[in-house]
C-alpha cells in the first residue's frame, strides 16, 4: 500500500466532518487508522449533487476509500466493498416546532413535504411515506445545499427534514425553533468503502479499526464526537432533543 491514503468525503457533514478536514469522527478515525497503517491520510472533497456519485469517483481511482458517514446498502454493495461498521445509527426527523407543533413522528406528516438530500438513504424512506399516503411530497436537495434545506424548515420551503441522527442534530442546533423530534427511524450500518477489487486495503483497514476498537481509542472518538462510546446508537434520540 502506498504511504498516502486518499479518502473521499462529502463536506460538510458534522459530526463526521467539518467544513474541511478540521475535525469530526471520520477525520479523527481515519487519521488514527493511518497511524496504525503507517500511512499519511489525505481527504478529498466530493463535489457532486448526488451522494451516490462518490462511488463512481472511488472506482475511477479518485480515492483509495470513502469515509463519509456512509450507510451500507444492497445497492452500494454492488458498487464497492465495505469494511466493518464503525457506527450503527439511524434516520431522524426535524421540524420547526413553532410551525408544526403537532409533528412528533413520521406518523404526523400527512399533508406535509419532507426534505431529503439527493442520494441519501433518507430519500427512499421519505418516498415510501409519500407512497403510503403518510406525507404529501418529497423535496430533494442537492447534496451540497443542506444549509438551505435546514433554513427552509423555518421559511416553509419544506415542512420536515430527514437525515442520519448525529448529522441532523448538529445541523439544527444553531437554528432557533428547529428540533429533532424523532430518532431511530431506521437502523443503518456506517462503514468505510473501498473498491471491490481492493481486498488487501479492506483487510488492512478492518485490522486497524479492530485494533482501535479493542484499545478503546475508537470508543473514545465516538464519545468525543457523538456523546456516546457505543457502536450501536441506532435507537438513540440525541440528548436535549424531543421525541
Amino acid at each position: 500500500m502506498t504511504t498516502i491514503l486518499k479518502i473521499g468525503a462529502a463536506f460538510p457533514d458534522p459530526p463526521f466532518n467539518g467544513a474541511n478536514d478540521d475535525g469530526g469522527l471520520d477525520i479523527a478515525m481515519m487519521q488514527a487508522i493511518g497511524e496504525v497503517l503507517g500511512a499519511t491520510v489525505e481527504f478529498a472533497p466530493f463535489p457532486g449533487a448526488d451522494f451516490n456519485g462518490i462511488f463512481d469517483a472511488l472506482n475511477s481511482g479518485d480515492y483509495d476509500c470513502v469515509t463519509a458517514g456512509t450507510t451500507v446498502t444492497a445497492g452500494r454493495k454492488r458498487l464497492a466493498a465495505f469494511c466493518e461498521p464503525y457506527l450503527i445509527s439511524g434516520q431522524s426527523l426535524a421540524v420547526d416546532v413553532t410551525r408544526h407543533p403537532q409533528v412528533h413522528t413520521v406518523d404526523d406528516l400527512a399533508g406535509l413535504t419532507i426534505g431529503v438530500q439527493q442520494g441519501n438513504t433518507s430519500q427512499a424512506i421519505a418516498e415510501a411515506l409519500v407512497a403510503q399516503g403518510k406525507a404529501k411530497a418529497v423535496r430533494v436537495y442537492d447534496y451540497g445545499t443542506i444549509t438551505t434545506a435546514i433554513t427552509d424548515l423555518t421559511t416553509g420551503g419544506c415542512d420536515a427534514f430527514m437525515k442520519l441522527a448525529p448529522v441532523l442534530t448538529e445541523l439544527v442546533r444553531p437554528v432557533d425553533g428547529v428540533e429533532v423530534v424523532q430518532g431511530g427511524i431506521s437502523t443503518e450500518r456506517i462503514a468505510t468503502a473501498v473498491r471491490r477489487s481492493d481486498g488487501t486495503l479492506l483487510h488492512r483497514i478492518n485490522a486497524a479499526q479492530n485494533e482501535l476498537e479493542k484499545t478503546g481509542r475508537l470508543p473514545h472518538l465516538r464519545r468525543t464526537w457523538l456523546g456516546s462510546p457505543l457502536l450501536d446508537q441506532s435507537g438513540a434520540t440525541p440528548p436535549g432533543e424531543t421525541g
